[in-house]
């Protein structure tokens, strides 16, 4: 009972999180796109939650902050950071418990990569989007290389230094 309370409590911390930063990056003016904020409270979230209520945070984040601030715009692109974002919490959560922090966050990150190629690909098929697949991930992955070189380099310190906390 006291585990499933500090979990509930710290998602609920790593969500709000997830949505006052990139809040803050876009009425900044800054890109999220280039800059990922709302992955990094999932992914820290991923090494200290476990993987239902880290996929849950990935999830719920780019829902809650649609509702909140319209970005992302839930259709296409929130659809598929929900799954690309609950792929990252799952994944990253399920990895720290076998690997080390590095080896279980780069995975995750082209696991959630892949998801969302996925759902792009499952949208273009069933849905008619019209956004190719190797396109999206190509573009996403480009255009978000600052934002993955602060996640490789900022994530594993914050693991770190939480861990000791």
């Amino acid at each position: 009972m006291k585990r499933k309370t500090k979990d509930v409590i710290l998602a609920g911390v790593l969500l709000a999180f997830a949505v006052i930063v990139p809040y803050i990056f876009h009425t900044s003016g800054i890109s999220g796109a280039v800059f990922l904020p709302m992955h990094i409270p999932v992914l820290i979230g991923g090494f200290f939650l476990s993987p239902l209520t880290a996929g849950l945070l990935g999830a719920l984040s780019p829902v809650i902050n649609s509702l909140i601030s319209g970005m992302p715009v839930m259709y296409p692109i929130g659809v598929i950071m929900v799954v690309e974002l609950a792929v990252y919490g799952i994944s990253v959560s399920l990895l720290s418990k076998r690997a080390g922090i590095y080896i279980a966050l780069v995975n995750a990150m082209v696991l959630g990569r892949l998801a969302a190629a996925l759902t792009v690909y499952g949208l273009q098929s069933f849905f008619g989007l019209k956004l190719n697949y190797l396109v999206y991930i190509q573009g996403a992955v480009v255009s978000g290389i600052p934002g993955i070189a602060i996640q490789i380099l900022l994530i594993p310190i914050l693991v770190k230094v939480l861990r000791k906390i």
